[in-house]
């Protein structure tokens, strides 16, 4: 069903961001620089990311 997909390409897209979150704060990006990319706000990708980011 086509549900099953939009789920299972849901889970995989937060995951890609989370990676993708993760490799950037590493090599240094800001909060906003992320933010400004993925358009949302400083305080909404960091709340979604902070506490899991490795520096």
């Amino acid at each position: 069903m086509g549900l099953v997909a939009v789920r299972a390409l849901r889970r995989l897209t937060e995951r890609l961001e989370s990676l993708q979150v993760d490799a950037a704060r590493r090599q240094g990006w800001s909060w906003q620089a992320i933010a400004d990319l993925l358009q949302v706000s400083r305080q909404a990708v960091h709340q979604k990311h902070g506490r899991r980011t490795h520096r």
